[in-house]
């Protein structure tokens, strides 16, 4: 439909995750649109990300150093890992302000169905953190949809010989939710969390 820098830009932004033929049609008009100087510091900031993020030597966060900032805490607990799948998922667990540890992002989910395998994740690396021997608890924070409990599983049935503590946040039925609406999965799991109401 079309043609030139136009066309290339759409192709381009259709190519982003959660974009779609639409959006990229909109996001485009409106970089058309916009002032050249937006556009500048769009395309600097894009050049900036690539130039200057990396991801923690120690952790798998994105950081603009060797360390990212929570590895760098001395404040933080040694004692106790979070494992997560994604970056992102560290912004959500640090939102909350009730997790003192630190971090290991394994950079997705086991999906064979993807070609994603234990081989293709940062697992090596969390079992090389876990067998300098500082940490005792182990709290798996992956998705819960079935890559999440794959991973997870996989995770458990691996680190279990080595004796430590290893736990999965709990899930189950949103505040404000209606049982009606609960798929099977998201139920099972509020039966098995369930606890004393007093």
């Amino acid at each position: 439909m079309y043609e030139g820098a136009l066309a290339d830009l759409v192709d381009e932004l259709g190519r982003l995750p959660g974009i779609g033929p639409k959006s990229a049609q909109r996001i485009a008009f409106h970089v058309l649109n916009s002032d050249m100087s937006d556009v500048e510091r769009l395309a600097q900031a894009l050049h900036a990300v690539k130039e200057k993020v990396r991801f923690c030597e120690v952790c798998g966060n994105v950081a603009t150093e060797d360390r990212c900032r929570i590895c760098r805490d001395p404040r933080r607990v040694d004692d106790l890992i979070c494992v997560v799948e994604e970056p992102k998922d560290v912004i959500a667990i640090e939102k909350t302000g009730e997790f003192r540890g630190r971090y290991h992002v394994l950079g997705g989910a086991i999906n064979p169905l993807d070609g994603v395998g234990p081989e293709d994740l940062r697992i090596r690396e969390l079992m090389q953190r876990l067998a300098a021997g500082a940490t005792k608890e182990l709290i798996i924070a992956t998705d819960p949809n079935t890559e999440g409990e794959a991973t997870a599983t996989y995770l458990a049935l691996m680190i279990m010989p080595m004796g430590l503590t290893v736990t999965r946040l709990a899930s189950g039925l949103p505040v404000g939710g209606d049982l009606e609406y609960a798929d099977e999965v998201t139920l099972g799991r509020a039966f098995e969390g369930r606890r004393p109401v007093a």
